[in-house]
């Protein structure tokens, strides 16, 4: 299954964000939101591939380790 924005909805992208942060057993209306919001919301809009904002984490933890 393709996780890319191009071939999946709003509703499949907010699926695969809550199941890869161990947050889909209660259903998507359980969903802690500021977590989502503050790192996956524009994949979840389309804005954003989730490879790119994994990336961007990534990069901005490396920075800060010494």
């Amino acid at each position: 299954m393709s996780i890319l924005i191009k071939d999946t909805t709003k509703e499949e992208r907010l699926k695969i964000v809550l199941e890869a942060l161990g947050m889909d057993a209660g259903g998507c209306e359980d969903y802690d939101e500021s977590v989502v919001d503050d790192i996956y919301l524009d994949y979840i809009e389309g804005k954003k591939e989730i490879a790119q904002i994994n990336r961007e984490c990534s990069e901005k933890l490396a920075g800060t380790v010494h």
